[in-house]
Parts: structure tokens; C-alpha cells; sequence
């Protein structure tokens, strides 16, 4: 008979490991007889020892690690971003499909991030991030076609022609400045005004996909899909399911009378 493999000391509950003898009721890790009490541990025996052992192994949720599973999701919502906008703008096909990409990558991240804890607050960070890396892919497509576009003008105009070219005109000339000619923003409102267009591309981006309602049948299947993608997330970023019940009260036989 093969030896059993102790190198890996972590209680194993996933397969089964039957009892050497019949009529006991046996740990599912250590394959050890239940003397006095027992626990359940996602609806299998376990010992009181292997229920101690595996309760020090399951890595604690603190603050610190929460920060580290969000910023690796961060990254990996930049990256999906990339990829969404990418694909379109290399490609001209806009697929909502990419979207389902993007939540797989983005809740694997945070998984990455955090050492595979999970629990609901990776869930809402993943569907967040997943929603605003999808709805902010928007932004460089929309500028991607505004640069197409602006390149054909050119090409366009300059095939027309002109009957006073070389003839300079009063209304051609530049206006003489005057005293009623509103001043250059100072540098002061700079900052100002470029935080302001941030804000307003965000708040676009943020809400293209029900601004893509006006297409109704294109924009709903787009929102559906994203929201798929936000499920998939949702359900990669949930914490590792253990279940752990007990103590419970073992059957122990009666010891037969002496004679």
C-alpha cells in the first residue's frame, strides 16, 4: 500500500479519503477517527485538529490588504480601458463582448492584489472599477474619430477653389485690437478651467452607456452586456467559500461489559 503524503500540512477537504476501517466516523483530512466531537467544514467531518489547523492558515482581511487588492484592481481597470478603447479604435468595430474581458481581468486583479481574499467590498470595488474602465473607454474613442474626421476635412476643402486668392480684402484683414477686446484668461484660471473639462469628460464618459440609449436596440444590448461583465466580476471577487460548523457531540459507542 502506497504511504500517505504528508508534505502538504493544509487540511484537504476537497476529495475523499475513505476510512480504514467501517462503522467509524473519520476526519475527510486526517482520515483519523472522531473520538469525542466533530465539526462540518463545508458539509464534510472534521476533527477538532484539522478544524484549528485550517482556521490558522485562512489569511486575515485587514485594511492594508484591501489597499493592495484595489490598487492592483485600479491597474487592471487601466488596462482594460486600454484594451476596450484599443480594440475599437484599432479595429472600427465597437463589441460590447471586450466589457466581459474587462471584469474577468479587473476581479482577477484584486484577487492578485489581495492573495485570493474576497468578500463584498472586493465585489463592489470590482463592479465599480469594471463599470468606469467600460463607460471611460468612450473618451479616447470619441477623440480617435474626432482626429479621423478633422484629418479628412483638409483634403476636402483645399480641392475648392478660390477667386480672390492673392487679392487681400478689408473684411480678410485681421481686427485692429481695441480697447473692448476681452482679456486672456490669466494663469490663475487655468487650472480652474482645465479641472473643469476633466470633470465634464469624466461625467460624459461616465455616463456614455445610456447615452448610447439614443440607438436604442445598439445602446441596450451594449448596457446588457456590460452589465454581464460587471456579474462576472462581481462573482471572481467573492471570498473563498469555507463554511465551518460545530463542535457537534460524537456518537461514541459503548465500551462492551466486562466479564
Amino acid at each position: 500500500m502506497a504511504d500517505k503524503d504528508f508534505s502538504n500540512p493544509t487540511p484537504q477537504f476537497g476529495t475523499a479519503e475513505y476510512a480504514p476501517k467501517t462503522g467509524a466516523d473519520v476526519c475527510k483530512s486526517c482520515n483519523q477517527a472522531i473520538a469525542s466531537q466533530y465539526f462540518r467544514v463545508n458539509g464534510s467531518l472534521a476533527c477538532q485538529s484539522c478544524v484549528d489547523q485550517l482556521k490558522s492558515q485562512i489569511p486575515k482581511d485587514t485594511h492594508s490588504v484591501f489597499a493592495r487588492g484595489l490598487a492592483f484592481g485600479l491597474g487592471g481597470a487601466i488596462l482594460g480601458l486600454i484594451l476596450y478603447s484599443g480594440f475599437t479604435i484599432i479595429t472600427g468595430i465597437e463589441i460590447g463582448y471586450v466589457s466581459l474581458a474587462v471584469g474577468w481581468l479587473i476581479a482577477k486583479a484584486i484577487k492578485l492584489g489581495s492573495r485570493g481574499i474576497g468578500g463584498r467590498r472586493y465585489q463592489f470595488a470590482a463592479v465599480a472599477l469594471t463599470y468606469a474602465a467600460v463607460s471611460m473607454a468612450a473618451i479616447p474613442i470619441y477623440f480617435s474619430q474626432a482626429n479621423k474626421d478633422e484629418a479628412r476635412k483638409p483634403a476636402q476643402t483645399q480641392t475648392a477653389p478660390s477667386s480672390n486668392r492673392g487679392r487681400a480684402t478689408p473684411s480678410q484683414d485681421p481686427p485692429a485690437a481695441t480697447a473692448e477686446t476681452p482679456s486672456q484668461p490669466t494663469s490663475a484660471d487655468k487650472p480652474a478651467n482645465l479641472l473643469k473639462e476633466l470633470g465634464l469628460l469624466a461625467l460624459i464618459g461616465l455616463t456614455s452607456p445610456f447615452l448610447e440609449l439614443q440607438s436604442p436596440v445598439n445602446g441596450a444590448i451594449g448596457l446588457v452586456i456590460l452589465l454581464v461583465g460587471m456579474n462576472i466580476a462581481w462573482r471572481l471577487a467573492a471570498g473563498p467559500k469555507i463554511d465551518i460548523l460545530g463542535p457537534f457531540a460524537a456518537d461514541v459507542p459503548a465500551s462492551p461489559p466486562s466479564t
